[in-house]
């Protein structure tokens, strides 16, 4: 099944829509996005989408593949076309962006001690949860 995010106002994704891959072969067999951007507008009646993969994550396909879109859409997610990418809303003001993985990063790494985590925006530190 391949997935499809509907963009909103603002860019953000609205909602998430699966299309069998059948859907959107061409004549020759290859899949197509704007077979399926077509496909969807036909069927709802809006016209903006964009495809997205469950597969990828930080830019990576998890299974070898070609990564699309940095970044699987959720919800809420902003399609950023600049970058073409789905990047999650920003967690904190002190957060950056990571422009290879478009992951917000904190300004300081989590710990990698196996404790439990919480980012305190305040401090600018992690604090251990309790």
């Amino acid at each position: 099944m391949a997935s499809f995010a509907k963009i909103g106002l603002n860019s953000k994704v609205i909602e998430i829509l699966s299309v069998n891959n059948e859907v959107l072969h061409d004549s020759n067999g290859i899949e197509q996005e704007a077979i399926g951007i077509d496909f969807l507008t036909k069927l709802t009646g809006w016209a903006i989408w964009k495809q997205t993969s469950y597969n990828t994550s930080c830019g990576v396909h998890k299974l070898g593949g070609t990564p699309l879109r940095k970044n699987h859409a959720g919800i809420g997610d902003i399609y950023d076309e600049d970058r073409d990418a789905f990047i999650t809303k920003k967690p904190f003001n002190s957060w950056v962006l990571n422009e290879q993985t478009c992951q917000w990063i904190a300004p300081v790494a989590y710990p990698t001690d196996g404790g439990k985590y919480t980012w305190n925006e305040t401090n600018l530190n992690w604090e251990i949860k309790e």
